[in-house]
């Protein structure tokens, strides 16, 4: 056990994470030159397309050092704070961290939230300044930022660069002399944490664990404590860049079981596994339950194909935990499933996964999030989407979730920043200066106001600069109303949305033209409207595809045209009792894109 090192890496995005793990593992020679490609940990299309980590990924490293053998065990984390519960799980399998910092950019709002994750878990951190190798790399400004930030010594900064493996050899031997080995005791009852599973369609769910104390096994019966469910260990192993049979783990090891588990439900991360025989008195702590933000619909395109993607959701489920989903119908869309992601990013990533992976085509409804509507009765509900929200007689107050909000942005852009956040009904708590250039503001902000395309615009007008980080800090009470969207008298349910009372109008207006705009016209005139209640806010007309009925009447009396005209317009009257409107998916999307 005094040769294992389990440290994970955290930055936040683009600051080279993934890049130095490539340069730890061909240092350590745990992958040939021809399994080489960059981002190698990043196994998924869709990292490599985005190059970004969605998923935290574990390797082991063997590595010779005074003539000792070491096993390390890595963990890359993604950056993007929509994933940052996976960073949580990953510190949590942990003794130590690399806190990677980009030379050129310094320290970022990210860095800060994932650096205090790791100092709540007591792990030992290992400052590394990256991109040296970049001719606008600022060393010494960076370096003064992070002693201010974690308070080590000048000397204790690595400086490296994951491009040309400068620092490489240092940033192993720190792991080796400042991370403390894993603490167990290899005669106590078995004892390992879940961190993560993954499905496999031949071989059933394959779980990932960390051994706190006690060995496991090849054949051992062993049992789930949160589940109570008991499995036959097939296989245990250790996670290379393949899946590696052993015949026994001990404390402080990180592997995987395979037990030829079928049902996803069974297997859930943060769920001790111990052995049947002689179990563990008590589970290890360490996972709080995931708090979604962003609340959406989801649905089959085809009716038919709900229970596969109940199926799919599942699947999906055990190799992301932070989705959370339950059943839910619309009467526009049929059925479908209600979902909680952490943030828009991980809404977009859980669709595009669904179509690659499981070939599910899916609609998703506008995002929104979860509000409490005290009744004039006493009683207290929580309302997920806008057509649960009772009717407005019955409703005492609304209160809407808040978040606390840290922004890092060059000074320069401070005025814009300000502009966007207040105009989001933010309130500014605090704003204090790191360096000169560089300014943090915290704000205090409506959840809600954020879901839309807050990201992308403090991205644009920061010119790509200003980093974006949050936490929920509790609900407060709000003005709300429910704007329902009406096709020829009709309500579609899926456009509905709560929104403030101050925006409600210009929010309206806005998505009648917008929907007059992508709705295909019918033979007959199709009303859009907005409506607060029983009141019309604003009002668009599709009109109709008409044929000239009056070509054949060349000159002559205007009766003869006025009459064909009266004729054509019951004809269209009658349709319109008879047409329903077909509203493409684009229209649901364009919502969302509402500028």
């Amino acid at each position: 056990m005094e040769k294992i090192r389990n440290f994970c890496i955290i930055a936040h995005i683009d600051h080279g994470k993934s890049t130095l793990a490539d340069r730890l593992l061909e240092f350590t020679k745990t992958i040939s030159e021809r399994q080489m490609h960059a981002q190698v940990l990043d196994s998924m299309d869709l990292e490599q397309e985005r190059g970004i980590t969605i998923k935290s990924h574990a390797i082991q490293m063997d590595y010779v050092h005074d003539g000792e053998p070491y096993k390390l065990n890595l963990i890359d984390t993604p950056g993007h704070v929509d994933f940052s519960y996976e960073v949580s799980r990953s510190i949590a399998a942990c003794e130590g961290a690399l806190l990677i910092i980009d030379a050129t950019q310094g320290i970022q709002a990210q860095t800060i939230s994932n650096l205090y994750l790791a100092i709540e878990h007591d792990l030992e951190i290992i400052p590394v300044l990256n991109k040296m190798d970049l001719p606008n790399a600022m060393p010494e400004v960076v370096e003064d930022q992070i002693i201010d930030l974690i308070g080590c010594d000048r000397e204790d900064i690595i400086r490296a660069s994951g491009k040309t493996g400068e620092g490489v050899q240092e940033i192993l031997n720190q792991i080796i002399y400042k991370i403390p080995h894993p603490k167990g005791d290899p005669k106590a009852p078995l004892q390992a944490l879940i961190f993560d599973s993954v499905f496999n369609s031949f071989r059933g769910i394959i779980a990932y664990f960390k051994i706190q104390n006690g060995e496991i096994r090849k054949k051992d019966l062993v049992k789930f404590v949160a589940t109570g469910k008991q499995y036959d260990a097939d296989e245990v192993g250790v996670l290379k860049l393949s899946l590696q049979p052993r015949d026994v783990l001990g404390p402080g090891d990180v592997g995987y079981i395979i037990s030829g588990i079928k049902t996803a439900k069974e297997v859930k991360v943060g769920d001790t596994i111990t052995h049947v025989v002689n179990p563990c008195d008590k589970a290890i702590e360490g996972f709080e339950e995931v708090k979604p933000m962003v609340f959406a619909g989801v649905y089959p395109i085809d009716a038919d194909d709900y229970e596969d993607l109940r199926a799919a959701m599942d699947k999906l489920q055990l190799n992301d935990a932070s989705l959370t989903f339950e059943p839910e119908s619309s009467a526009a869309l049929g059925f479908g499933f209600r979902c909680g992601f952490l943030g828009l990013l991980h809404m977009e990533i859980i669709q595009e996964r669904l179509e690659r992976e499981f070939d599910m085509n899916v609609i998703t409804t506008v995002p929104n999030v979860s509000y409490k509507a005290h009744l004039t009765d006493g009683s207290e509900i929580t309302v997920y989407n806008p057509s649960g929200m009772p009717a407005s007689t019955t409703v005492d107050e609304i209160e809407e979730p808040y978040i606390r909000a840290n922004i890092i942005t060059a000074s320069e852009f401070i005025g814009p920043v300000m502009t966007l956040c207040l105009d989001k009904r933010g309130e500014l708590v605090s704003q204090n200066y790191l360096t000169a250039e560089r300014a943090e503001l915290v704000f205090n902000l409506p959840l809600g106001e954020i879901v839309f395309d807050f990201y992308d615009k403090l991205k644009s007008i920061s010119k790509g600069y200003a980093s974006f980080d949050y936490h929920m800090s509790g609900y407060k009470p709000a003005k709300l109303v429910r704007l329902d969207i009406l096709l020829n008298g009709e309500m579609v349910d899926a456009l509905s949305t709560l929104i403030h009372f101050d925006n409600a109008y210009a929010f309206g207006r806005r998505m009648c033209e917008k929907l007059k705009e992508l709705i295909p016209r019918q033979q007959f005139d199709i009303a859009i409207q907005a409506a607060i209640g029983a009141k019309i806010i604003a009002r668009e007309t599709v009109k109709a595809v008409r044929k000239d009925v009056t070509a054949k009447c060349y000159g002559g009396d205007i009766t003869r045209k006025r009459k064909l005209l009266e004729k054509q317009k019951k004809g269209k009257k009658r349709m319109k009792q008879v047409g329903n409107v077909e509203v493409p998916q684009k229209a649901f999307l364009a919502v969302l894109k509402l500028d």
